[in-house]
């Protein structure tokens, strides 16, 4: 079985090379020890390109006494795959890795299949050796990564890294990333993200691999990775971070954005319903949609939770340069780009928390598939996180810093949705958007209670900022009290469907302790006075719904055989404020209108009644009004993180 390498040209010496492959690979994956009839075998083996697949055939095939016989041949061929990575030829380091890629791979498959226990570790590289192998395996990625060499070496280089990392369902239980946390490429990768033409072509890649690598048994023991990224403070490195992210999701965007123009555009358009589509074709489809968006939501949600300095690039408008992000592109309140049609929202300067909160208005719209579902509490805990942040807060609430940002919302039948250039606004006026349209739009049958709690954190947090540094944010605040009051009457009108089904309580408590917020400290941040009458007149309007919930609080807090009595007490508590309200004011009208014999006041009159009898009414100062639990992915979510990282 001669390994004659003679240089031959055309399609049949390419042939006649793949056809000694296929033996070679036969006898080798036997056990048989080639180099007694072929001294040269090694040599001249990564002078062929390798056959992968049937490399993988080969190794899957195998039997537990076939594994055990070619341990031997399998570690010295790692070890050559690793030797080989210092040849002076490149074509010969090139097959090196890509055997060395397709082995490893193919040998994870091999372990999930389950038929042969054995080592990953010593069947591959011997437990002896191990350690050292590895190390040079580790030192050569790190040269190709940041040396001078091609891109599609750094690419391959990239590859086999994502194959060591992605090698197990569970990367906690994948025993060879012990030896990349011995030997660190983060260095490597964030090189990569600092320069402009290598992160167009490897950034996706390294953004991938270091989100892997710092969720790699990230609450057992010290990682690595986690510490060098929460301590990570180069701009040019954390703003091609955030580049890779915001380019992803832009691109989700744009296709939305293109084919919900091409439906509305068709004949069909006027036969079918695309409520609840954000894709045309099946849900299945649109579930992959999403899910492929995890790993870059994760990579944005570990950047956002451990680093403190990558705050910086979220509200500034990004450009693809080398340069640090600058608000220069930003755009004024009423400012709009030169020669930007007002409809054409994703040609207007962006960044990526602007392209995030536009992502979260298409993802949130219709959640029927539980991958949905997790997206969106990613992207709650990511908001969650920034609006935790002083510094983040304090840029999404810049007046000066206005973006133009198109929230999708999804088709309902009690409204018409109006195609309409997005106003230049604040960042934290958009969150505000985005938080009151989910919780208009997901009050259903199948009721996402997780994502409310979630939604009314990110809220109360906001305000929570507002009060304390008396922030007076020019927004259209009676949205937001009718969304809100609007869910405590879905709460009260359900309540026997879903109180056999969850603990609804706690949500009600969070509702109504964000309008006991405006209503203890509005006026030392709402926008004018006239807002804080307002909340006045839409709590008195809507009465009836207080006037239940507190019905219902006080009918479970007094049965003996609920579970949660003690919430319902506590929401009960919760409500004093409003049962002063609704007691105080609606008898000072009734009085007014008889007194100038009217049946229907008007909203100005109303609003009147309520500013003269402010005096007269008495409320109690409910504490930490202002408070919140800080977030903390540990124990909440670590579950969820652990289930996001695994393979699809």
């Amino acid at each position: 079985m001669a390994m004659a390498m003679r240089k031959r040209s055309g399609s049949g010496s390419k042939r006649q090379h793949k056809g000694k492959l296929v033996p070679i690979y036969e006898s080798f994956f036997k056990g048989e020890d080639l180099t007694l009839a072929h001294p040269n075998f090694w040599n001249e083996l990564f002078l062929i390109k390798p056959m992968v697949p049937h490399i993988e055939s080969e190794i899957l095939h195998m039997t537990a006494e076939q594994l055990n016989a070619s341990r031997e041949n399998l570690n010295a061929l790692v070890c050559h795959c690793v030797d080989t990575l210092v040849d002076e030829h490149p074509f010969r380091v090139v097959y090196a890795l890509q055997t060395l890629a397709a082995v490893i791979q193919s040998m994870y498959k091999k372990a999930s299949q389950g038929d042969c226990g054995f080592n990953l570790i010593d069947i591959l590289v011997g437990f002896d050796s191990a350690e050292q192998r590895m190390t040079t395996l580790m030192q050569h990625c790190n040269n190709f990564l940041t040396g001078e060499y091609p891109d599609s070496l750094k690419a391959l280089c990239l590859k086999l890294l994502l194959i060591i990392v992605t090698g197990m369902d569970n990367v906690s239980q994948n025993t060879l990333l012990e030896y990349v946390m011995l030997n660190s490429v983060f260095e490597s990768l964030v090189q990569l993200l600092r320069d402009t033409t290598a992160r167009s072509r490897h950034g996706h890649d390294a953004v991938l691999l270091l989100t892997l690598l710092v969720n790699y048994r990230k609450h057992e023991r010290a990682n690595p990775y986690i510490v060098k990224l929460s301590i990570l403070d180069d701009e040019l490195a954390l703003n091609g971070y955030g580049q890779v992210i915001s380019s992803s999701l832009m691109d989700f965007c744009r296709q939305f954005v293109q084919q919900r123009a091409e439906i509305q555009a068709s004949w069909l358009s006027s036969l079918t319903s695309i409520v609840g589509s954000m894709f045309v074709g099946e849900e299945e489809a649109k579930t992959q949609q999403v899910r492929a968006n995890n790993a870059l939501l994760l990579a944005l949600y570990e950047a956002t939770h451990l680093n403190r300095n990558f705050v910086t690039t979220l509200a500034y408008t990004q450009s693809d340069t080398s340069a640090p992000p600058s608000p220069n592109n930003t755009l004024g309140p009423n400012a709009v780009a030169p020669g930007t049609q007002l409809s054409d929202v994703m040609a207007q300067p962006f960044n990526l928390l602007a392209t995030f909160l536009q992502y979260c208005s298409i993802v949130m719209q219709v959640i029927r598939t539980e991958a949905i579902m997790n997206n969106v509490k990613l992207c709650f805990l990511i908001l969650s996180c920034i609006a935790e942040d002083q510094y983040a807060n304090s840029l999404m609430h810049d007046a000066n810093l206005a973006f133009r940002v198109q929230l999708h919302r999804v088709p309902m039948h009690h409204r018409k949705i109006q195609d309409k250039a997005a106003p230049a606004q604040p960042l934290a006026a958009t969150l505000l958007d985005l938080l009151v349209e989910f919780v208009t739009s997901h009050m259903m049958k199948k009721f996402p209670l997780e994502l409310y709690h979630q939604c009314i954190g990110v809220l109360q947090r906001l305000l929570c900022y507002q009060k304390r540094c008396r922030v007076r944010l020019g927004y259209q605040w009676r949205d937001l009290w009718t969304a809100l009051i609007n869910l405590l009457k879905f709460l009260t009108t359900h309540e026997s469907h879903l109180i056999k089904k969850m603990n609804i309580f706690p949500l009600a408590i969070q509702v109504v302790n964000i309008l006991n917020l405006f209503i203890t400290y509005g006026d030392t941040f709402l926008s004018s006075p006239s807002s804080y009458d307002e909340l006045f007149y839409e709590i008195i309007r809507m009465r009836l719904i207080f006037t239940n919930l507190n019905a219902m609080a006080l009918r479970y807090s007094t049965s003996e055989s609920y579970e949660y009595k003690e919430h319902a007490l506590k929401l009960t508590n919760c409500l004093v404020n409003m049962r002063d309200i609704v007691n105080h004011f609606p008898p000072k009208i009734a009085a007014w209108l008889a007194s100038e014999s009217l049946s229907t006041p008007t909203e100005q009159q109303i609003l009147a009644i309520i500013i003269q009898n402010y005096d007269s009414l008495t409320l109690k100062l409910q504490d930490n009004l202002d408070q919140y639990e800080r977030y903390s992915e540990k124990p909440n979510h670590v579950a969820f993180f652990e289930e996001m990282v695994m393979p699809n």
